[in-house]
């Protein structure tokens, strides 16, 4: 994939009504029920069109082609996966915690919410001869994957995470045995426990990331909060 590939404008004009902008979110619904459905070959935007009782041309109106609607119906189910990871992400918890929380909300939103859509972008968007809609997806995968990047990042700076591995390489670890647990399940057809996975994920993975000594040296910061609390108790 090509990373300087730009993706362009999700709409080909603004809705300049309230009606024109419901039309927007009714085109999007069904292309995501289509793309779902048919993957990314044999989805036609005359078939979204019939499907909502409008002519094709009104499709065109708003999105330049298929490969533009169906890079922004992708792109808004990624904005709700982060959306509902950073809502719910326990910020407060260890590294670790929010890790299982990463994993068990990444694998249940594919899982048992996006089947259609994550066949479409694990298999179609990455196919030879779909390279055109492999590089649109490009940054929206970069930027769906920024809230892993970002909790490694701060189990590196809190010390819960290895520094000896580059981030992006410390990033393949997690989503690559998530990746292949997706192509079982979604285009082998082979059904998860998600939360038995993911024990199984966390035993595996968390070892393998986590810094040598990470837990002596948080029982050494307890230790330190608590004397601290202490003295402040104590009025000190």
């Amino acid at each position: 994939m090509n990373p300087a590939v730009e993706i362009p404008s999700p709409r080909r004009r603004a809705p300049a009504s309230a009606k024109s902008e419901q039309r927007v979110r009714d085109i999007l619904r069904v292309g995501r029920e289509v793309f779902s459905e048919r993957g990314y070959e044999r989805a036609t935007t005359t078939e979204i069109a019939q499907r909502l009782d409008i002519s094709e041309a009104t499709v065109f109106t708003y999105f330049r082609g298929k490969r533009e609607l169906c890079t922004r119906v992708i792109g808004d189910w990624y904005d709700e996966i982060i959306a509902t990871i950073e809502a719910g992400l326990p910020r407060e918890r260890d590294i670790r915690t929010q890790l299982q929380f990463f994993v068990q909300t990444h694998l249940r939103l594919f899982l048992t919410q996006g089947t259609g859509l994550c066949a479409l972008v694990l298999s179609e968007g990455r196919s030879k001869g779909q390279e055109e809609l492999g590089d649109a997806l490009a940054p929206l995968q970069r930027r769906y994957t920024a809230p892993l990047m970002d909790l490694l990042a701060r189990g590196q700076a809190s010390g819960e995470i290895r520094r000896d591995v580059p981030l992006r390489l410390l990033r393949t670890m997690v989503l690559g045995p998530m990746e292949h647990l997706l192509w079982e399940a979604v285009l082998q057809q082979r059904p998860a426990d998600v939360d038995e996975t993911v024990r199984g994920l966390l035993a595996v993975l968390y070892p393998a990331l986590q810094a040598p000594h990470a837990e002596l040296a948080a029982l050494r910061r307890f230790r330190v909060d608590v004397e601290a609390a202490m003295h402040r108790a104590d009025g000190g």
